[in-house]
Order: C-alpha cells, then structure tokens, then sequence
C-alpha cells in the first residue's frame, strides 16, 4: 500500500519526489512515529493509551520551564530531557497501575489520564506558553546527518530497538503472549501485573521523548500541542498490522504505518486537498485499518482451528 501510495503521489503530486519534500515528510512524521512506537507496547497487551498527546503537553511544558531556569545550558538540556521522560514514565506507570489493579478498561483509564495531563499542561503556566530556548537545543531540530533529518534518526533508533526488545528478549516475547492469552502466562509462574504496567510506562515514556523532539522543531512549549495526536498514533499502530485485540504486531509494520499516514498527508497537500477533506480521508483509513484487522483476526483463527477460509 505505501509503495502504490508513493508511486500515484510521484505521478500526480508536484514536487512530491524532491529532495526537500522527501526531507520534510521523514520530519513530519518523526513524532508519530515515536508515539506509535510506544503505543504499540500498550496495545501488544490488549492495552491502549489515549493520553499519549496530552502527555506529550505536559512533558514538553515541564522540559521548556527546566531550560529556561537559568541553569548552566548543557545541565538544563540534559535535565530538560530527563524530566520530560520522567513525566511520561510516571503517566504511563499511573495508567498501566490503575488499570491493573482494579481491572479498569484502559481506555477509560488513559481517557481520563487524558484530562489529567492536558489540564495540569495548561495549570503549569497558567495556560502561557514557554519559549526562548538556547539555540544548541532549537539546532537540534534542523541538523542533519547522513543525509537525513536528526530528528528522524532518533525516531529510527526507537523503532530499531523496541523492535530488538520485543524480539530478540524475553520481556518482549512475554508481552506477545500475555496479548495472545494472559491467563497462560499467569499460570507459567509470570506476574503479568508488572509486564502490563511496564507496556504503559513505555508508551507514556515515548510521549515524553516525543515532546523533546517537538520542542526542537517548534521552540515553543504551549500546554495545547498534542491534540489529536493519540488518534493518528493508533492509526499508524494498527496500519502497520498490531492488533487491537493484542498479541500480534511489530514495531517495523507500526514504522510503515507512520510513513503511510505521512505520505498521504504529504501527498493530498500538495495536491491541493484542503484540510477538512485530509481528515476526512484520514479517519476513513482507520476505519478501514480496523475492518482489516478484524477479517485479519478471523482468517488466522480459521487457520488455526483448520476450517476453510
């Protein structure tokens, strides 16, 4: 599908295969990608998390107010970043704690968390926005390196090793059965409480790194970034083949999803397609990545139980 999808953009689309433009759709989509990548441990549980773009405000609201405390500016970045991880770690352990131990949905958990964080981005400042960063940090967001945006290195780097973690070590292994049947799993001697929880500390942790990527690009902190963010996120997530019902997926299938979105948001742009039509389309593509999933999940129960297809 990218593949059919970046061959009709190069035949339609003006400029769609520039240099520049192939730049610009690797930036664009660097934070979907990371979100997603997080969210695809959630899911890989039968989890979800749609607190990941108010996350991403508070994260990024707490980061700008740590550089711009008049710290020496090598010690602001760094404690910027770890503070912005930290916030989304302790988001993400709040959501996976409260849904596992009193086996709350996490859809209705991480919709509050929702609520929580973007009103807590918005407390911090009083609903004022934070800016004048050092230029070493705002640098960051336009460098490049081998020829590709920095930004989207980090994203590639994320997707590289979660993918090394869910395949290659037993934690990862763990969380695709505990998605396929948990109860199995239990049995096997697993507490399963703490592998459900550490899925959503990583998503709420990626919404944190997410948050330092966007403020490199766009060196201004406001606690209303982020809105709308999780939607897309999920999106890419299922597209790229992760189940909404857990146990299946990969972060590489989760990557394409996110570069899908980006090219058909990309592409529709310069085609002149407005905004409204673009979230139109875009919320049919969910649609029918969820119609998929679930032909999907009935064809390999078939197969797995031997009926025809």
């Amino acid at each position: 599908m990218l593949i059919a999808l970046i061959l009709f953009f190069m035949a339609t689309a003006p400029n769609f295969a520039t240099e520049q433009n192939i730049a610009n759709i690797q930036t664009q989509i660097t934070l979907n990608t990371i979100l997603a990548a997080g969210l695809t441990f959630a899911i890989l549980v039968s989890g979800i998390d749609l607190s990941v773009g108010s996350v991403l405000a508070l994260s990024a609201m707490v980061a700008g107010l740590v550089i711009t405390s008049g710290m020496p500016v090598p010690l602001a970045i760094l404690c910027a970043i770890l503070a912005a991880l930290f916030v989304g770690l302790v988001c993400g352990f709040i959501n996976g704690y409260v849904s596992v131990r009193w086996s709350v949905p996490a859809f209705i958990v991480t919709l509050g968390m929702l609520n929580i964080a973007r009103g807590a981005a918005l407390q911090t400042t009083d609903a004022a926005a934070v800016f004048g960063f050092p230029e070493s940090f705002k640098n960051f967001g336009t460098a490049t390196f081998l020829g590709m945006p920095a930004v989207f290195i980090v994203a590639l780097l994320v997707i590289a090793i979660g993918q090394f973690v869910l395949t290659r070590t037993v934690f990862g292994r763990l969380l695709f059965a505990i998605g396929n049947n948990e109860e199995s799993v239990r049995l096997a001697g697993h507490r399963t409480s703490r592998y459900k929880i550490a899925a959503f500390c990583i998503s709420g942790a990626m919404a944190g790194l997410a948050a330092i990527i966007y403020l490199t690009r766009l060196h201004t902190a406001s606690p209303i970034i982020g809105q709308g963010y999780e939607l897309t996120a999920i999106a890419a997530v299922i597209i790229g083949g992760t189940s909404l019902f857990g146990g299946k997926g990969s972060l590489i299938g989760t990557f394409l999803g996110a570069c899908l979105l980006g090219v058909l948001t990309n592409g529709l742009l310069l085609l002149g397609v407005g905004d409204f039509a673009r979230q139109m389309v875009t919320g049919a593509v969910i649609v029918l990545a969820v119609i998929i999933d679930y032909y999907r999940q009935k064809m390999s129960a078939r197969l797995n139980t031997g009926l025809p297809g």
